[in-house]
């Protein structure tokens, strides 16, 4: 194997960590500081991928909207939502008064 080779694995296996790190924190963030409201699923995309045995995985992302307590309207990518929630529904979040883009369902 080169060494080169195993540098690009290294690098990128130091990229997912710090990817996955960072999402966990945001995540942890949102849930302590964040302000609770509802909003409203505005769209529901779908995202297929195949895995190494051909198999085709779909995965959902939900974006909903929602208004801050500043008045300002704003649509949110929540990435997952509970089970059975169409576009439309109305759903309990949780987002950051500072950076209201970052959402979770509760």
């Amino acid at each position: 194997m080169s060494i080169l080779f195993v540098i690009i694995i290294a690098v990128i296996s130091v990229i997912i960590a710090a990817a996955t790190a960072f999402t966990a924190i945001r995540l942890h963030i949102v849930r302590k500081n964040g302000v609770e409201t509802y909003g409203i699923v505005s769209r529901v995309r779908e995202a297929e991928s195949t895995n190494t045995d051909g198999c085709i995985n779909t995965a959902y992302i939900y974006y909903v909207m929602f208004r801050t307590q500043a008045g300002e309207t704003v649509e949110a990518k929540l990435g997952s939502a509970p089970f059975f929630t169409r576009k439309g529904d109305s759903i309990r979040i949780k987002y950051l008064p500072e950076k209201p883009k970052y959402a979770i369902p509760v």
